[in-house]
């Protein structure tokens, strides 16, 4: 038996290889109680950064109330949900010295936001990867991304649930369920699947209980569960925002972004973020490449022009509704004046996903990273993958409840040498960047490329797992590209989003034609919080 039998390179696997809610069931309460919860739209929802800004400026709005409101929406609305593992407990006070400092901080004052239970902060939250083993974490130095939204005016809302270790703990799709967190679901219907880790904040900032939040990719992440909630998710250049303080999963790959209602709202967000980052080396090559102000790049003719390309092999064909959306979505690009390059497909799709070499990337990757984090952090915790294995069987009835840990195991099984490993990154960087996305762009002039993000989300299955058919994101993922998902469409009540995908720190052409799309598609809607045909 080889070490890699039993374990094919597929992008849900090995990680991508992949005061608290912990309080509450695991399930969360049951769908019936979604009239109960009182969803109906409040007097600050769907509104943007800028309009909320206006609001302010005006003098009828202050960030303590702000925050006051989307507290009292995430106590009332996300028992359904569980997308919040943990409420900041000194939000309020935040808020109350924003508002007292007389003059705006920046370009998210006053607006309350959520991360991803992978960032660290230095305040009174936990910061888990939604894991029991981390429960006791509280770090003594915030995250690159949490300092610079700090900086911005923004104030910490709390932290939102996620697939535990980022999806590496299982083999077994189980997309938005940590030990910690329980099982998030999908706001437009409670029984079908938030999609991948970033799952939490997605349904979170569908749900309307913050302003805007921060997701992590390794490979679908940010954009998978953008598209299944129905918001923007941009999922950057490996490189344009420093991931100092991130719970690590596999760092060629490894991109925190932001996750927002609209691609303007998200674009505040990433100028708010971006930069060198002395605690991330990749950081260096972005030195002429990021913008502190991505608003600039909007156009609402940006598709004006604009030659976008359709790599049919491989992205279209696993869902005919999520086909039948694209086309509508491609249709109405040509409409508004973009020149359709159809077919444009990247030459080596289907190598990309089913490649060797991402199992031995990922794998050693993920195991030199996490190690190298347990073992500097603070408190009491696991001191590497061998103990939080061993945590995870002594407490097998909460953290292995429904999944099994043969993801984690598979890793620390593996042992590839750097020689190995290297040369599997070179391969997988040849095949996605040079002939791949930048082989297809250069080929047909194109300045983008787009295809559906992924199919309608599937129904929650906690025993046997998530099913998953197909998606955008590896070719981007393996590059370290950018990516940007916005909503297209609905399949059955079911979101459905579509991908803009380009070539390394691309990302104001992106954003230009996602922001074009949005306008004339205006595909975003409230959830609706449906009650599952049949409950668990």
């Amino acid at each position: 038996m080889t070490r890699m039998e039993g374990i094919r390179a597929t992008r849900r696997k090995v990680l991508a290889l992949g005061t608290t809610a912990a309080a509450t069931p695991l399930l969360g309460p049951g769908p019936a109680r979604a009239r109960e919860a009182g969803a109906a739209a409040g007097e600050f929802d769907e509104l943007g950064i800028g309009e909320l800004r206006g609001l302010m400026a005006a003098g009828r709005l202050d960030a303590e109330r702000l925050t006051r409101y989307y507290l009292e929406r995430i106590e009332r609305i996300d028992p359904l949900l569980h997308a919040v593992i943990e409420v900041n407990p000194d939000a309020l006070r935040e808020a109350a010295r924003l508002d007292a400092g007389g003059r705006p901080r920046g370009p998210l004052h006053g607006m309350p936001v959520l991360l991803k239970d992978l960032v660290e902060t230095a305040d009174r939250m936990h910061t888990t990867a939604g894991s029991l083993a981390l429960e006791g974490l509280r770090p003594s130095r915030d995250a690159t991304v949490a300092a610079r939204l700090r900086a911005a005016g923004a104030v910490i809302l709390g932290k939102t649930n996620l697939s535990e270790w980022a999806g590496g703990l299982s083999l077994t799709h189980h997309a938005g369920w940590s030990a910690r967190g329980g099982q998030t679901r999908n706001p437009y219907k409670l029984d079908r699947s938030p999609n991948e880790s970033s799952s939490g904040t997605g349904a979170a900032v569908a749900a309307n209980l913050c302003v805007a939040g921060i997701g992590t990719e390794t490979n679908g992440s940010i954009i998978d569960p953008s598209s299944a909630n129905c918001v923007v998710g941009v999922k950057p250049t490996v490189g344009l925002v420093g991931r100092g303080g991130v719970i690590p999963g596999v760092p060629s790959q490894d991109s925190v972004g932001p996750m927002a209602r609209t691609v303007r709202d998200a674009a505040i967000m990433l100028g708010a973020l971006v930069g060198v980052d002395a605690r991330d080396p990749a950081t260096a090559a972005s030195r002429g490449h990021f913008h502190r102000d991505y608003t600039r790049f909007l156009d609402p003719d940006g598709l004006r022009g604009a030659r976008v390309g359709v790599p049919r092999n491989v992205y279209f064909g696993y869902s005919d509704h999520a086909d039948d959306i694209a086309e509508r979505a491609i249709g109405a690009m040509r409409a508004a004046g973009a020149v359709v390059v159809d077919p444009a497909d990247i030459p080596t799709a289907g190598q990309l996903e089913d490649l060797p070499g991402s199992t031995v990337v990922q794998a050693y990757e993920f195991k030199h990273a996490l190690n190298a984090y347990l073992a500097a952090a603070d408190g009491e915790l696991p001191r590497d993958l061998q103990e939080l294995i061993a945590f995870n069987r002594e407490h097998a009835d909460r953290e292995l409840r429904y999944v099994r840990q043969d993801g984690l195991e598979a890793v620390e099984r593996l042992d590839f040498s750097r020689r190995e490993y290297e040369e599997a990154l070179a391969v997988n960087r040849r095949l996605s960047r040079a002939e791949g996305i930048d082989a297809v762009l250069r080929r047909h002039r194109l300045d983008a490329l787009v295809m559906p993000t992924t199919g309608p989300p599937a129904k929650i299955d906690l025993i046997r797992g998530d099913t998953y058919g197909g998606g955008a994101s590896t070719p981007a993922a393996l590059a370290g590209y950018p990516a940007v998902s916005v909503p297209a469409g609905f399949a059955f009540g079911l979101p459905v989003g579509v991908t803009f995908m380009g070539t390394a720190w691309s990302e104001p052409v992106l954003l230009r034609l996602a922001h074009a799309y949005e306008r004339i598609s205006r595909a975003r809607r409230v959830p609706g919080y449906r009650r599952p045909d049949v409950g668990f």
